[in-house]
């Protein structure tokens, strides 16, 4: 098999080969392959092992390891978006399939519009009669899946962030067992995970050492559908851990894209870098994991109610973590001392959470945290005219709708402390005339959504603490 090439544009079938699970050691392993090319296999390891599974259990986690085998496949399908699909070892139905073609289809979306691909209509996930492994029971039945007798306890996902950090806080607010749990080995995640002072969950998860030879190979790269991957992996440790939630923190800012630009100016579609953070993805996926793998395990984002501004807002109601937390992508690496280390300040990412506390939070703070006033700075004007869709599109990055900034940086030219600040200033002066002056106030934006599956008895006592 060492004399096996990756053609990227020779390759015709990506095969789901076989996954399976050791409940003695908590590693999971998931196999893949290109056509006969060499075993592809990724491992992620679940801590608390052994785990003791009673049949019931045992039999929904193999369905979520089966889920987990399907959706963690994207990672290597998109090196070569091969024309077939073959699943080896199991089948599944038509739900599962529609259920993987939607990810793949929209999790993909910023891959394809990068790689110049249009895949809408090109992933065929086979079920039913056109599975090849017919001979094995398929993933899910039509019959519904059992309560677990699950106990009450959250598995929160942490990233670092702010958004995760006001979950988090709020659900001990409320009374919420909960242990913080994040995929991966980053320094900065598991330091913020220490300062809430509660349980950690820390997954570990190692792609298939092949995949780096293959993109030196010509594979096609580009994004991927995170959010989703993580949440079958931690919907996995929770059936392991036998609790009853796996909570995330998207805001409903998340389900909204950015609209590509034709060169007349003119919009020729929207691609979402965050579609699996988004209401679609979160909706499919939560009612699938309920349907098809344990009845009485909950999957919801804490603030999908709220917009980006309003989880700002509900960060800025503590200092506690604020040499702590991070959203900057480009130095995620880097787990410094002073601020600096830790915003990089010229990313999409720092544009925006700078901008968006700024309306709830006093300036020296701010500048504190970040280290140095991003809104002074005349070198971040073509930075902030994409985050405030002016002769730009949003960027492809996890940031709020155009219209929060928009609102946000009218906020700050009122002000006094901020609006001689060159690109506020530059926004008063340039930018605000062109603008309906009904569409820039902060607190409509402020207002809770009612779309979202926290559980309903949560949610009541949640909307009163967010709304105080």
């Amino acid at each position: 098999m060492s004399e096996w090439q990756f053609q990227r544009d020779a390759i015709r079938a990506f095969r789901f080969v076989r996954c399976s699970f050791d409940a003695a050691s908590g590693v999971a392993q998931l196999v893949y392959a290109f056509d006969e090319g060499p075993e592809l296999v990724e491992k992620i390891t679940v801590p608390g092992a052994p785990f003791a599974l009673d049949d019931a259990r045992a039999e929904a986690v193999e369905r979520a390891l089966r889920l987990l085998h399907l959706i963690t496949g994207v990672s290597y399908y998109k090196a070569a978006v091969p024309p077939e699909i073959r699943i080896e070892s199991y089948a599944i139905d038509a739900d599962t399939a529609a259920l993987l073609t939607l990810i793949y289809e929209n999790g993909l979306g910023e891959f394809a519009y990068r790689n110049g691909l249009n895949l809408h209509g090109k992933i065929h996930f086979p079920s039913g009669s056109q599975a090849i492994a017919t001979h094995v029971a398929p993933t899910v039945t039509a019959a519904p899946v059992p309560t677990l007798g699950l106990r009450e306890h959250a598995l929160v996902a942490i990233g670092g962030g702010k958004d995760s950090l006001v979950s988090i806080e709020a659900l001990r607010t409320l009374g919420v067992d909960q242990t913080v749990t994040w995929i991966g080995g980053s320094q900065l995640i598991a330091a913020c995970a220490q300062r809430t002072g509660l349980p950690t969950l820390n997954i570990g998860r190692a792609l298939a050492p092949q995949l780096f030879e293959i993109n030196r190979q010509g594979a096609y790269n580009g994004h991927i559908p995170v959010t989703v991957l993580n949440s079958a992996i931690m919907v996995l440790a929770a059936l392991l851990h036998g609790v009853d939630q796996v909570v995330f923190s998207n805001e409903r800012s998340a389900s909204y894209g950015s609209l590509i630009l034709a060169p007349d100016g003119s919009i020729t579609g929207e691609v979402n870098h965050q579609w699996s953070k988004g209401w679609a993805c979160e909706q499919a996926f939560g009612d699938y994991v309920q349907r098809y793998v344990a009845a009485d395990l909950q999957y919801y984002s804490l603030l999908r109610p709220l917009s980006e501004l309003a989880v700002a807002r509900q960060f800025a109601k503590t200092d506690h973590y604020d040499a702590h937390f991070s959203s900057c992508n480009r130095n995620f690496h880097i787990l410094g001392e002073r601020p600096a280390n830790r915003w990089c300040g010229v990313c999409p990412k720092c544009h925006f959470v700078f901008l968006a506390l700024a309306p709830f939070m006093p300036k020296p703070r701010l500048v504190g945290i970040f280290g140095r006033n991003l809104l002074d700075d005349p070198a971040q004007t073509a930075g902030y005219d994409g985050l405030l869709e002016f002769q730009d599109h949003k960027p492809f990055e996890c940031v709020g709708e155009g219209r929060e900034s928009r609102a946000a940086m009218a906020a700050l030219a009122e002000r006094p402390e901020w609006r001689e600040d060159a690109l506020v200033e530059r926004f008063a002066r340039e930018i605000r005339p062109q603008l309906d002056a009904g569409e820039l106030r902060i607190e409509p934006l402020l207002v809770l959504d009612e779309e979202h599956r926290i559980p309903q008895q949560l949610w009541e006592r949640l909307r009163a603490l967010l709304a105080a």
